[in-house]
């Protein structure tokens, strides 16, 4: 049965594993230059840096919140220019998924804990790049990154966003929570069967917070019954 989204006039999209799949190899050469950068900054090997590197996520949300919450570095744009500087050509341009984002009626958004020039990079490379009416990124969010509740609160002030009215796409579990709570749809995009990134949701994951969940992000917007459709 496909998803009834006739109530959805604001569609936002997390960024990585989100737009793209899970197992592109994006996300891990990002979290492999996020130890590289936690072991210079703190002068820690590698196995310690990665300690510190995963013990910030799970407990501030990311990696550079818990480095910026502790005093350890002052500007976060130093961490998100280095932990970005990757290999793009691991992504493969997806026209189908562009058109089924175009088709979406109501105003399209990526919110994304990155940096805007790291979701436009990747946009660009999918060929998504004139898909969207504005991109969010964690420093517009004041470096308050998903899960917490006051980038939400910055990123639905900037654009007018109405829960009831607004659909959201994630691959983790735990950003979905808070959207959620403030009444969006939440839809779940779960990561292909294989290795996967810590953050993103393995491949039967369904949590009761989340309204859908996707193994396919343009299976699903195929599918999916919008305002368009009901009218």
């Amino acid at each position: 049965m496909s998803a009834d989204l006739s109530h959805i006039s604001t569609w936002v999209f997390d960024l990585d594993n989100t737009l793209y799949p899970s197992d592109a190899e994006v996300m891990a050469q990002v979290d492999r230059r996020m130890t590289e950068y936690v072991a210079r900054l703190l002068d820690l090997d590698h196995e310690n840096a990665r300690k510190v590197q995963k013990d910030y996520w799970r407990n501030y949300g990311t990696t550079l919140n818990g480095l910026m919450a502790n005093g350890q570095v002052p500007d976060g744009r130093d961490f998100l220019d280095f932990v970005h500087d990757i290999d793009h050509s691991v992504i493969t341009p997806d026209p189908e998924l562009a058109r089924h984002i175009r088709d979406l009626p109501g105003k399209r958004y990526v919110y994304t804990n990155g940096s805007l020039k790291h979701a436009e990079q990747i946009c660009d490379k999918l060929g998504l790049h004139d898909c969207f009416d504005d991109m969010f990124d964690v420093e517009a969010a004041g470096f308050k990154p998903k899960p917490h509740l006051e980038g939400f609160e910055i990123f639905s002030r900037r654009f007018d966003v109405k829960g009831p009215e607004s659909a959201f796409f994630e691959d983790s579990i735990r950003n979905l929570k808070t959207a959620y709570e403030l009444g969006w749809t939440t839809i779940l995009v779960r990561a292909r069967p294989g290795p996967r990134d810590e953050e993103s949701a393995g491949p039967d994951d369904h949590p009761d917070h989340v309204h859908f969940a996707a193994d396919c992000l343009k299976t699903f917007l195929s599918t999916a019954r919008t305002k368009d459709q009901a009218a």
